[in-house]
């Protein structure tokens, strides 16, 4: 299986039904995980906003996180480090970044060790596949 870095905007719908769950799925079965190490953070989060808006149940969330702790029982986690903060820092003054996608996208150089070319970077959000791309990343939709 070839590796790739997951935003956790790919990851959600690998744990809740949404529209990109047959494309994130798609995509697991083909991509290892390599993932930011706040990004579960991110996406109970995630869970537990859709709890409060009335789009995931109690026992949907429960089993969300179920299917969470699965995923982190595959994936490779890339620590925080000085560095990859300093290159967050840095990809916000170039590209129009959260603070979240630019520690996403930082962890995904980090990965590759600075040289991004042709490697997988999968993501929903299309703002972060976009910057992802002019870095020289294969941007993935999920």
């Amino acid at each position: 299986m070839e590796p790739a870095f997951w935003d956790s905007s790919s990851l959600v719908p690998l744990c809740i039904w949404q529209p990109s769950t047959l494309s994130a799925k798609a995509l697991s079965k083909q991509y290892g995980m390599f993932v930011w190490w706040a990004a579960p953070v991110e996406i109970r989060g995630a869970f537990a906003r859709l709890l409060r808006i009335g789009q995931l149940t109690s026992t949907g969330q429960v089993q969300a996180q179920v299917a969470l702790d699965e995923l982190r029982s595959n994936w490779q986690e890339l620590l925080p480090t000085d560095e990859l903060r300093s290159q967050a820092e840095r990809l916000i003054d170039r590209f129009p970044l959260k603070a979240a996608d630019a520690l996403q996208l930082a962890a995904g150089l980090a990965w590759t060790s600075g040289r991004p070319r042709s490697r997988a970077f999968i993501s929903g959000d299309t703002q972060l596949l976009e910057a992802a791309g002019q870095l020289g990343f294969l941007p993935l939709k999920a």
